[in-house]
């Protein structure tokens, strides 16, 4: 079956260039033409990895739907109203640790280190992050869902999460009581001091009103990372998170610190920050 995200990148497309054409028009700096082609070609590129790495994981998420003691019938509704809860609750905590712990920031920090927050930034995702997304969703075909009924689920809510990358869409209202919106993401995608690592969610904002994790936008965010990264070559965004790791760790005496390097926090590790390019 043909993931959803997939069907929908002339969709992507579309949408990408009518928002920087309605930037241009009115005069807006919320594109750069680089760093847009150099988001494109990321994300291009990352559905052919996520291609490759999805053989790997579709055999375990296979097993894992094996050894589950019960099986959700998938033609029933409530089976798919509980999947999508179980799905944005799992994305919720996956992208959460993905800020949390350094390893997985790694992956998550190509998404983030645009310094520009547009349409085009969320195609920008990380090619090798299909190696170990997989330990956040297994749980789910443990629980019964069919492999095939999950991916639809999250290729859906990851469709969802194309359009709230925008600075067009301001307030939404009640709207935003309950969903993830623009504001909501934008506040994600900032690094003012109040915004660092809130607004997690991926559908539904009352994950991050329930975990403490949520926060309002009350000013302009800047956005990237806390050093800019100053460069686009693609294969320097993807790796130079691992590179400064490996730094970090070189410098460190003992196991203890060295394995701190690995899985705390990227702020305590000062892993956010970014150095120029050696490639």
């Amino acid at each position: 079956m043909l993931n959803p995200v997939v069907i929908s990148i002339p969709f992507f497309a579309l949408m990408i260039a009518v928002e920087a054409w309605l930037s241009r028009r009115h005069d807006r700096d919320y594109y750069e033409s680089k760093d847009a082609w150099t988001n494109i070609l990321i994300g291009f590129v990352s559905v052919g990895f996520g291609a490759f790495f999805g053989f790997f994981v579709g055999g375990i998420y296979a097993v894992a739907y094996q050894l589950a003691p019960f099986k959700f019938p998938a033609d029933v509704w409530w089976s798919w109203a509980l999947l999508f809860f179980i799905d944005d609750l799992a994305y919720y905590w996956f992208h959460r640790i993905s800020h949390e712990a350094r390893l997985f920031w790694n992956f998550h920090v190509v998404h983030h280190s645009s310094d520009h927050f547009n349409l085009s930034v969320a195609v920008r995702q990380s090619w090798f992050s299909g190696t170990v997304h997989w330990i956040f969703y297994t749980p789910v075909m443990l629980l019964g869902f069919a492999p095939w009924m999950f991916a639809v689920m999250h290729g859906f809510n990851l469709i969802y999460q194309f359009w709230i990358h925008t600075r067009f869409v301001k307030r939404m209202g009640i709207l935003e009581y309950v969903l993830n919106t623009p504001s909501h993401h934008r506040v994600h995608h900032g690094v003012n001091n109040p915004y660092l690592d809130k607004n997690y969610a991926g559908v539904l904002i009352v994950w991050d009103r329930m975990f403490g994790s949520f926060i309002d936008e009350t000013e302009e965010p800047r956005y990237g990372i806390i050093k800019p990264l100053r460069s686009y070559n693609p294969l320097w965004i993807n790796t130079h998170g691992w590179h400064e790791m490996w730094v970090a760790m070189r410098e460190r005496k003992s196991l203890v610190s060295k394995l701190r390097c690995v899985f705390a926090s990227p702020n305590m590790e000062a892993s956010r920050r970014s150095i120029e390019p050696i490639i």
